[in-house]
């Protein structure tokens, strides 16, 4: 075997699938509340439909106080009525299923919402839900240890009630659970069967990896300036994280054989991890959810933004496809809930460039070997918001992150760049659906206002444009679901050392698959392995400029797919 090179194989339903992610807040209104619901999703299914899409992920719509938008959930076994009710979510799952799709839940594990009857039940304590969840005593007055949370400050608060801290990874309102108490694993796990015997077709589990922890909780290394320690050594992919998935499958999901998908999204795993955590012979999980390549632009932090280097990039997605080759499958991403837009940070989001560069961005990672997720207006080339004052912020990590840096003594001048370039609120901006008033989203005011670039970038126009975003991504996906070779060929990398091209191969049978993507604005030649010239191409951007000099010669964001048999 050549270095860089993998070998592929065959099995489950979801590896030639395509997951098509959706953010009810944000997607579709039914009721002109300005806020996405359930009926409002199953009014707009076949837009999925036609676009290809094998499996709808729907993110939280369970009850909740929305302090991090549905991730912080009270009550696991009903429906926020603001996205409507149980019967809604029934016709929902009923309208899927019967366009042939499936629907994936958020599962979200690690915490719940401080409302949530648990947690109420355990400030008491004397409560025998006390161990549900993680309550010290405070240290020489102060917190337990020197953790520091996700979303800014410490990653404790104390409970004046009965002068103890409880552990909370992300906000305050989102205390976790205490998963070494096997009463609390019960009841989740019966929750999930609960929802999979209503019909749903798995889960994608939110940060499911910081589920065990270290129940020494040890101060964390100090790093930098700041006052708070690393804690992540005793909470990422803790002591028992390999146990508790084992167990997890075991009483849930081999109940449904061939039936479900499981993602795990697992900040800070590492292919050695993801390995284990995939492999099918252990039943833990399908795949994962890595962080790898979308902290590639990050300096110092999240909100400290620098420029990407394709070089980087090519070794990062390289590896995880090497390493999970001949165990394990991948998860393939640019964009979430979670994420800035692709077109924005990878790419070139002004009107010259857009289709092409968001085309060929979704090329080059659909090319991959693994199973791709589309965001909910990623097909449209939807980009960043624009974002001007922090009153224009919606988003708890956002505006956690602002406070503490001005207390810090930074210039708000100096901070809204990184919030404005790499901020979630900018992938939570209505769907652009037309080109009206709010973009087709509602009738009434929506909850955080639609990009004013819908008015030329919206479904409506894409539908009627061959050459859309939108018409492109379904090209890919039938491609997928045509060509072998895209779901289970091996991956070669080309030109590992190239800033400009991304470039690889696909090889399953007599058939393989090059793949080059233009990651520039500028025209760029480049040496290609002889033999392409007069390849099929069954998948391009747009027009290809003629080779030179025997060299292939890219236009700006240009992507192909060439094909050879024999």
């Amino acid at each position: 075997m050549t270095p860089g090179t993998v070998t592929g194989k065959d099995d489950a339903w979801w590896k030639s699938a395509v997951v098509y992610q959706i953010y009810p807040r944000s997607f579709a209104d039914s009721d002109g509340d300005g806020i996405g619901d359930l009926d409002g999703i199953t009014g707009r299914l076949d837009h999925l439909a036609e676009l290809g899409a094998d499996v709808l992920w729907l993110s939280p719509v369970y009850p909740s106080p929305q302090d991090d938008n549905g991730y912080d959930i009270s009550d696991y076994q009903d429906v926020d009525p603001v996205f409507g009710d149980l019967a809604a979510f029934d016709r929902l799952l009923a309208a899927v299923h019967g366009r042939g799709m499936k629907l994936i839940m958020d599962l979200v594990v690690n915490h719940t919402s401080d409302e949530h009857p648990w947690f109420r039940e355990s400030r008491d304590p004397g409560s025998p839900k006390r161990d549900w969840y993680w309550w010290r005593p405070p240290r020489d007055g102060r917190e337990p240890n020197n953790w520091g949370s996700f979303f800014s400050g410490p990653a404790w608060t104390r409970d004046p009630a009965s002068d103890a801290y409880y552990l909370h990874l992300f906000s305050p309102k989102q205390p976790d659970l205490n998963w070494e108490n096997p009463e609390v694993r019960e009841a989740v796990y019966a929750m999930m069967r609960w929802w999979l015997e209503r019909g749903v077709d798995g889960f994608r589990m939110d940060v499911v990896n910081l589920v065990s922890k270290d129940p020494a909780l040890p101060d964390g290394e100090l790093r930098g300036d700041g006052p708070y320690g690393d804690g992540s050594p005793s909470f990422v992919c803790g002591p028992r994280i390999h146990e508790y998935l084992r167990e997890m499958h075991r009483e849930v999901m081999a109940r449904y054989p061939g039936r479900l998908l499981t993602v795990g999204e697992m900040p800070g795993v590492t292919v050695e991890q993801a390995r284990l955590f995939t492999d099918p012979d252990r039943a833990e999980l399908d795949m994962v959810f890595q962080f790898e390549h979308v902290g590639l632009d990050h300096g110092a932090h999240k909100f400290d933004p620098r420029p990407l280097r394709l070089t980087d990039l090519k070794a990062s997605l390289g590896r995880w496809q090497t390493g999970l080759a001949d165990v394990g499958w991948n998860s393939l991403y640019w964009n979430n809930h979670d994420q800035p837009r692709v077109v924005s940070r990878f790419g070139d989001d002004g009107p010259r460039h857009r289709t092409r560069s968001a085309t060929m961005l979704a090329t080059v990672l659909h090319l991959h070997r693994g199973t791709p997720y589309v965001y909910q207006g990623e097909e449209l080339g939807m980009a960043n918001a624009p974002l001007r004052t922090i009153e224009d912020f919606r988003d708890i990590e956002s505006l956690n992150h602002y406070a503490q840096a001005l207390r810090a003594g930074a210039a708000p001048e100096d901070v809204l760049p990184g919030l404005r370039a790499m901020g979630r609120d900018n992938a939570r901006t209505p769907m652009q659906w037309d080109g009206s008033p709010q973009a087709g989203f509602t009738t009434g005011t929506p909850w955080l206002p639609v990009n004013p670039d819908h008015t030329e970038v919206n479904a409506a126009a894409a539908y009627a444009d061959p050459d859309s975003v939108y018409h492109h991504y379904r090209r890919l996906i039938a491609l997928r679901h045509s060509e072998p070779a895209v779901v289970h060929g091996d991956f070669t990398m080309l030109l590992p050392d190239d800033e400009r091209v991304y470039a690889f191969t696909r090889h399953h049978g007599g058939t393989t698959l090059l793949v080059v993507g233009n990651f520039t604005g500028d025209t760029v030649s480049v040496d290609l392995p002889g033999g392409w010239e007069d390849a099929e191409l069954v998948l391009g951007n747009g027009p290809s400029v003629p080779a030179e000099d025997g060299r292939a010669v890219l236009a700006p964001w240009e992507a192909r797919v060439h094909r050879r048999v024999g």
